[in-house]
């Protein structure tokens, strides 16, 4: 296998590590999705809750611990899927405690000094409203959904420039311009959930308003797929073409699905089954594994909360599939403390994830055990592997090897948010399964290379 530079002089920097897995925590050696859900649960808690209502941002104690913003409501949500999926009592009082020191936003900001960035109480909202549906209705709960969503929908500060229907994430649009669907994908969830707590048809005209201006500024113009970014110049409305984030994907498929069942209206649903299906198609690598190629603090818990609101409430079989085959192939990207790697086909990662990068699995865990607890999941493709490591700093490089597979990880250039590339060429019969440059997290001072090889 022979690597080759491409495009930028600095990729020749440093390619590092042919990983291959390392072993599992003490499970059984066909551990059914049932026991799989378990570990999931109490590995999250024990490596991402540091009690009294906060979340660290890894399973490290010099982590950063928060209660809000997208990384701790992906965990927020699992904890929400566990318990919708299996009443687990355990999740209660903790959600209680979330819910108890969550923000209670103040009233929309309007003025030129406004800092507050919208898809941050978007995402608290969805996370309120769930704690809300766990805590009997709780009013506590409720007011704070409320007044997330207003911080936002309240604000004149975002729905400016030339495509005014769909919410800068910065007030005023400051610094890159950028309209985020993080920001509208959950401003249209959190309305639908206010209206289904609240029955006020404000919050359903809002959601209907909102996804129709999604439609028409973030859908690929090529498949039924939303990338997430927009820049708005204030002349003129740009797609950032096929980043496809499993969040905001997953996210317009659950708002198809609950305006379908609001409205009575077909449309939404089929709209949300044809972006299913393109996930599906479109994202998924030889193996019919959900590749998630885009930034290391994308979320992919909607993604699956959306497949199994399709599983379930719709009863498709392509989903449930598609949640069983990738919940198996996670158990591939385990680690020894019981979380899970970013990529559900594995290897493990080497040091623990983020909040944003293991929440996927720990979802997929949890619905395939609300689908088919008692089934086996066939021993980790990795089990068997050995990591070689090896330090590539000249390019054109060659790595000969014997074996069923092989996975690259490694950086490709040092410089703070700039693309990398490499080609790869293979002989002896593999194919390529995944090459990942993983270049979009603007806080990662490298650029990563994740590829993965089979015959």
């Amino acid at each position: 296998m022979k690597l080759s530079s491409r495009s930028l002089p600095f990729v020749s920097a440093v390619l590092a590590g042919v990983l291959l897995a390392c072993a599992h925590a003490p499970l059984a050696a066909s551990p059914t999705y049932a026991a799989l859900a378990g570990d999931a649960v109490s590995s999250m808690l024990r490596g991402y809750y540091a009690g009294g209502g906060l979340w660290r941002d890894c399973p490290e104690t010099r982590c950063s611990v928060h209660n809000g913003d997208w990384g701790s409501d992906a965990l927020t949500n699992t904890l929400y899927l566990r318990w919708k999926t299996s009443r687990d009592p355990s999740v209660a009082p903790i959600l209680s405690a979330l819910s108890g020191i969550a923000r209670l936003y103040d009233a929309p900001c309007t003025g030129a000094r406004c800092q507050l960035w919208s898809d941050a109480p978007m995402w608290d909202s969805v996370a309120a409203s769930r704690e809300r549906d766990v805590l009997n209705g709780d009013p506590r709960s409720l007011e704070k959904a409320v007044a997330a969503f207003w911080a936002v929908e309240g604000s004149r500060v975002y729905g400016l420039g030339a495509c005014p229907s769909i919410r800068y994430q910065r007030p005023f649009g400051r610094g890159d311009h950028l309209k985020t669907l993080e920001t509208d994908s959950n401003g249209i969830k959190a309305a639908l959930l206010l209206y289904r707590a609240t029955h006020e048809r404000r919050y359903l005209s809002i959601a209907r308003a909102r996804y129709h201006a999604v439609r028409r500024y973030f859908l690929d113009p090529g498949v039924p797929l939303y990338t997430v970014y927009v820049f708005d110049d204030g002349r003129h409305c740009r797609q950032a073409p096929q980043r496809y984030f499993a969040s905001v994907n997953g996210n317009m498929i659950w708002n198809g699905l609950e305006l379908a069942r609001a409205t009575g209206n077909p449309v939404y649903r089929s709209q949300a089954f044809a972006t299913a299906r393109a996930v599906v198609a479109e994202l998924s690598d030889a193996n019919g594994i959900f590749t998630d190629l885009q930034a290391e603090n994308d979320l992919e818990e909607p993604l699956v909360e959306a497949m199994l609101d399709l599983a379930t409430g719709e009863h498709q079989i392509f989903a449930r599939r598609w949640l069983l085959v990738n919940a198996a192939a996670a158990y591939s990207a385990r680690r020894n403390d019981g979380t899970y790697g970013r990529f559900f086909d594995g290897p493990p990662p080497a040091a623990a994830e983020t909040a944003w990068e293991t929440s996927g699995a720990f979802a997929a865990q949890i619905a395939a055990a609300s689908l088919a607890p008692s089934a086996t999941v066939p021993p980790a493709a990795w089990d068997r592997a050995t990591f070689v490591s090896r330090e590539i700093t000249q390019m054109p490089a060659t790595i000969r090897f014997h074996g069923s597979g092989i996975a690259l990880i490694g950086t490709i250039g040092e410089i703070c948010c700039q693309p990398g590339h490499a080609r790869i060429l293979l002989d002896g019969g593999y194919r390529i399964e995944r090459v990942t440059p993983v270049d979009q997290f603007r806080h990662t001072p490298h650029v990563e290379l994740v590829a993965r090889f089979s015959r």
